[in-house]
Parts: C-alpha cells; sequence; structure tokens
C-alpha cells in the first residue's frame, strides 16, 4: 500500500498541468519526499526481517507464535517487554505484571475487593 502510495505521487507530478505559486518548489521537494518514504519504507522491511530471525532464534519463539492472537510482531513485543521469564515465579506472576490478574484492593468494600487494575504496569 504504502509503496503504491509513492508511485501514485509521483504519477501525481508527472500528470500537473495546473502551474500556480509554489508549483516549482514543490516539484523540487515532493520528489525528494517520495524518496525519503520509498527509503522508511525499505528500511521498515530490513527490520522487519531482522526482528523475524532475532525471534526464531529465540527458544519461546514457537510456544508464543502458535497461540491464538499472537504473531511475529506481538510476540516480539512482548518477549522484549518481559525479557527473562524466569523472573517471574509463577505464570500468575506474570499475568499480575501485565496487568491481568485480580489484585485485592484494600481497604476496600467487599464489593470491590477482588477488581482488575486500572493499568497494566509500566516501565
Amino acid at each position: 500500500m504504502a509503496a503504491r502510495l509513492v508511485a501514485d505521487v509521483l504519477a501525481a507530478l508527472d500528470a500537473q498541468t495546473v502551474i500556480v505559486p509554489g508549483t516549482a518548489a514543490a516539484a523540487t521537494v515532493l520528489p525528494r519526499l517520495a524518496s525519503s518514504l520509498r527509503s522508511v519504507l525499505d528500511q521498515r522491511k530490513q527490520v522487519a526481517t531482522e526482528v523475524e530471525e532475532l525471534l526464531e532464534q529465540h527458544p519461546l519463539a514457537k510456544v508464543l507464535i502458535s497461540m491464538p492472537g499472537l504473531g511475529i510482531r506481538t510476540s516480539a513485543r512482548l518477549l522484549l517487554e518481559i525479557g527473562d521469564i524466569s523472573a517471574f515465579a509463577t505464570p500468575g506472576h506474570l499475568a499480575a505484571y501485565a496487568g491481568l490478574a485480580p489484585v485485592t484492593a484494600a481497604p476496600a468494600p467487599p464489593s470491590r475487593a477482588n477488581t482488575r487494575p486500572k493499568a497494566a504496569t509500566r516501565h
């Protein structure tokens, strides 16, 4: 989609027939911006490939990617955020760190004692 956007911008510039103030400046600047966009897209592809290669080397990669809703990007992000999973004694500790486990809010009325935390743990 983004590569098509670059091509569309360049095609629109070539098809331009109306000359207004700033046309010369736009003719100079827009091709450079389109080239920059193309370069950034190429870099993004390269980084995605490198992240995928690094993820494949991790011992938990196959397990994470096999989970519903966890693809390559989410798995890589999860491993990046967690770091060494052995730092969590139990799955419950990991869930609490992620803000997914109910916590006891004390002192609180009994009706609100076991509620989900408002936000996940942030660094």
